[in-house]
């Protein structure tokens, strides 16, 4: 073990997911316990609050609180999307980022995030080493889009799939109580890769869930879908379909009104009005009662159908980045590799280059996509099933939740 005395840094970037917390704590109380991290802080908006020197002295935070972070959505200590220039071409922030890691003695940084934070903490990584700077980066995964290469799946994603699985399954009884059909259009989270939309196949699996699943990863034809839906509908009354927020044309364009509205920090579109969109269109096919349903950011906040499995593996997967990089590894992400032992699902650790990993999308398998591309094959749900499992005892006060609530003092 190559021993590297010094303080840490800890920050979250990007969209937040009910369990980027959980990774937080698997971090924050691992670097708290170990002898040789000095001090362990906590950014304020990620890289952002670096640059700003606005860091949290996490050590002044109560234990019984930080244990809370396991069961408390979104990013607790604030998030961010900022592109960092390549060093070559400005290297101002970097120099930036050197002089706070010198004045608190910061000698392990780690970033929790998906793809854009992995690029973020790659050039971190690589700039720390071309200056001669002692820092071991290490990136710890978090994205619900799941789509981070190399591996298997990603913190986030299972309790927003489950959240998704759920919603539609109660979704599809809300919507066959009159007699009166309807169809019913959800509007699911994924640019470019389809994880998220997969998931509501769950529901269908189980009884209650949409008769037409929709993938960005094939080209989406609007009068093939108009003409699906009708079908459906008059063949049983109602229709319910999940959609992908990010399905495009055979041109590349987004189906969603709203692809050319704002993008984010990283120059991404940011979407939305896809499913008010597609209802107006089978409304104006068939005339039948349609409703259009946006998950919108109930899909990544909704703590109270977290998965257990996927708390625990957050938890791992930051616990797992302190001590690897305490044991004097740096330049990498922790990834989860899964595993059949006596037919029961296991979920261990495994380190990746950040540079193989950075701006790297991992997309649904095509062979997963039934052939008529409004659907998924079982091998889809033989993925996802194991990542679902598990109910947690989550902290609640008056049968409300009880989130972690922190004191973030600023270190001096």
């Amino acid at each position: 073990m190559s021993e590297l005395k010094g303080a840490c840094i800890f920050g979250q970037s990007g969209g937040p997911t009910s369990v980027i917390n959980a990774s937080a704590y698997g971090v924050i109380r691992t670097a708290l316990d170990d002898p040789n991290i000095t001090a362990v802080y906590g950014a304020a908006h990620g890289i952002k609050g670096v640059l700003d020197d606005r860091l949290f002295d996490m050590g002044q935070e109560d234990a019984g609180e930080l244990e809370l972070l396991k069961y408390t959505p979104s990013s607790a200590l604030g998030s961010c999307r900022y592109k960092m220039a390549d060093p070559d071409v400005d290297d101002t922030d970097y120099k930036r980022i050197l002089e706070i890691f010198k004045k608190y003695d910061v000698r392990y940084f780690f970033y929790n995030g998906g793809n854009d934070s992995m690029d973020t903490c790659n050039k971190i990584s690589k700039y720390m080493q071309k200056v001669g700077y002692e820092c071991r980066v290490m990136g710890v995964p978090k994205t619900i889009d799941n789509d981070l290469f190399g591996t298997d799946h990603c913190p986030g994603y299972a309790s927003a799939a489950k959240y998704i699985a759920t919603s539609c399954m109660e979704v599809y009884q809300d919507a066959r109580v009159y007699d009166t059909g309807m169809v019913c259009i959800v509007e699911i989270m994924g640019r470019h890769a389809g994880w998220l939309a997969g998931a509501a196949a769950l529901a269908t699996a189980y009884g209650a869930g949409p008769d037409l699943i929709y993938l960005p990863e094939v080209d989406f034809d609007m009068d093939r879908f108009l003409a699906d839906v009708e079908r459906i509908y008059k063949e049983t009354g109602n229709c319910m379909v999940a959609v992908s927020e990010g399905i495009h044309y055979a041109d590349g364009s987004f189906v969603s009104e709203a692809k050319t509205s704002a993008t984010d920090g990283f120059g991404h579109a940011q979407l939305g009005g896809l499913a008010a969109m597609l209802a107006e269109a089978v409304k104006q096919r068939t005339g039948a009662k349609v409703r259009g349903i946006e998950l919108s950011l109930l899909q990544r906040c909704g703590a109270h159908l977290a998965s257990e499995t996927d708390i625990e593996e957050a938890v791992m997967s930051g616990k797992a980045a302190v001590e690897n990089a305490v044991a004097g590894i740096t330049d990498k992400m922790v990834g989860f590799e899964r595993s059949y032992e006596d037919g029961k699902y296991v979920c261990r650790t495994k380190l990746l280059p950040l540079t193989d990993v950075a701006n790297t999308e991992k997309k649904v398998p095509l062979e997963w996509i039934n052939a008529t591309h409004d659907g998924v094959e079982k091998p889809f749900i033989d993925y996802v099933l194991p990542l679902i499992q598990g109910e947690p005892k989550l902290p609640k006060e008056d049968s409300l939740p009880r989130f972690a609530k922190l004191k973030k003092v600023l270190a001096k």
